[in-house]
């Protein structure tokens, strides 16, 4: 990274913690982004339906007060601030909160939807059969799982699995902004339907989404099916097989950080 560049890096986080000391909506960066010369990005999503929470839903605090911080250091912070969050009712059956891990400096970051029950026993998100399956889905395209990052739209595990409620998303829905803003992947991946409608305040399924480039808050976005989809549905499989190629692609065109 060049000086100019680092000194940008700085300025886009010290930018980023002013907004989440205040609360104030994510300032406007320079987000330019490389794009197939025969495609261009969807418009900029609206900000996330009530369904799914809003953007500014529980924003959270500020990760410090220093331009010189460190992605690692800023998520470390962040991780501390959630604390042992109780604001939904399912935090007092979970027996982990699962933060996310991986990169802080990877060009891709996975969003799935929640915890799932190997998930909350261990604390890892997307680990047991799932997350077997998506470790070789990213080795298919070149990756290793510590290359890229992967958190959930929530933290703790819904019961039965069920979808996650509004009032859960919205409570979360600070946290993974911050995340996504520490790491600036450049690239996103939405691994299901929640993540997708999620992050990009629609309510299109999956099946219509997937493979098709989109946009949040000028980082690209792909999504896809959810690997658990994969394991009930394994038809589905060839679809999310091209979803990765176009992955594949994207990412050889994005430089590292």
């Amino acid at each position: 990274m060049s000086h100019s560049e680092a000194r940008d890096e700085l300025l886009r986080i010290t930018l980023l913690a002013q907004a989440w000391l205040l609360e104030q909506p994510r300032p406007e960066l320079n987000t330019e982004q490389t794009y197939p010369p025969s495609e261009s990005p969807a418009p900029a999503a609206p900000a996330a339906t009530a369904i799914y929470g809003s953007a500014s839903s529980s924003a959270p605090a500020p990760v410090a007060h220093t331009a010189a911080i460190d992605r690692a250091q800023a998520l470390l912070a962040l991780r501390a601030q959630i604390g042992d969050c109780a604001r939904c009712a399912i935090a007092r059956d979970r027996h982990n909160l699962v933060f996310g891990q991986g990169s802080p400096y990877a060009r891709l970051m996975i969003v799935g939807e929640g915890p799932g029950e190997q998930e909350d026993l261990q604390g890892i998100a997307f680990c047991g059969p799932s997350g077997e399956l998506l470790t070789k889905m990213l080795a298919a395209i070149g990756l290793a799982r510590d290359e890229v990052y992967i958190a959930n739209v929530i933290k703790c595990r819904p019961p039965h699995n069920r979808d996650p409620l509004p009032e859960e998303v919205a409570n979360c829905r600070g946290w993974l902004d911050a995340q996504i803003d520490i790491i600036r992947p450049g690239l996103l991946c939405s691994a299901g339907s929640v993540a997708a409608k999620t992050l990009l305040g629609v309510q299109t399924g999956i099946t219509r989404l997937h493979g098709v480039l989109q946009n949040y808050h000028g980082i690209p976005l792909v999504p896809t099916f959810h690997p658990a989809y994969l394991l009930r549905d394994p038809s589905r499989k060839k679809d999310a097989w091209k979803d990765l190629q176009y992955i594949q692609r994207l990412l050889s065109e994005i430089p590292d950080a």
